[in-house]
């Protein structure tokens, strides 16, 4: 196994001071969001969602975010996946967008909340015809024999659907995270690096400093 210690690097990208925030924490995501999307990164919506199981347990896993407003941050999985079960039981999560080639990552934390059918199939009908598909087809997060059931489930879904539209599943759909917190963080130089923290209150948005 290679040195783990031994690998470091030090972050000269960039540094992040007060004045350079905006005081609203969804126009500065935004302002992040398209300057990852604008450097070509690869993956640049890709985020950690982390829930918490019956037995306390934490769970990780990357999702895409799909919509970004200031009602919440939007991903689509299978209502009867893991993580929704999760979000059934307590809807309290947290986001984290890992945009390591800027030296940068936000974190979210809020609730999520199912999105409207209507929400979600405006969304659906954009995927691909064979995404919509694999949302028949997958059992989400259940156990299978093998992969060669998997796509035999798939070319069942492929000809019960062959001559018209393919519908919404009811158990697959969008939520909503209703952010309570967002965290800014841009890398520094001998591990100096910048944190901003958002939090909300009855009067709106504060935002504080950090040690790293």
């Amino acid at each position: 196994m290679s040195d783990l210690e031994a690998l470091r690097r030090e972050y000269r990208r960039d540094g992040l001071r007060r004045r350079d925030l905006s005081d609203d924490p969804f126009r500065q995501f935004e302002r992040w969001l398209d300057q990852a999307i604008g450097s070509g990164i690869k993956d640049p919506v890709a985020m950690t969602l982390a829930t918490v199981d019956a037995n306390r347990q934490p769970s990780q896993r990357i999702v895409l975010l799909k919509q970004a407003s200031p009602e919440g941050l939007v991903f689509f999985t299978n209502y009867a996946s893991n993580k929704a079960r999760d979000i059934d039981r307590n809807p309290r999560v947290s986001l984290h967008f890992p945009w390591h080639m800027l030296e940068r990552q936000v974190r979210v934390c809020g609730r999520a909340r199912k999105i409207s059918s209507a929400e979600s199939l405006k969304y659906f009908v954009t995927r691909p015809e064979d995404s919509q598909l694999a949302a028949w087809a997958s059992r989400q997060s259940r156990s299978i024999p093998s992969r060669r059931v998997l796509m035999q489930q798939f070319a069942a879904m492929k000809r019960k659907f062959r001559d018209g539209e393919i519908p919404l599943p009811d158990f697959w759909g969008g939520y909503r995270v209703v952010p309570d917190s967002f965290e800014f963080w841009q890398g520094g130089e001998d591990r100096l690096h910048d944190r901003f923290l958002y939090t909300i209150d009855g009067q709106g948005w504060n935002i504080e400093r950090l040690a790293p």
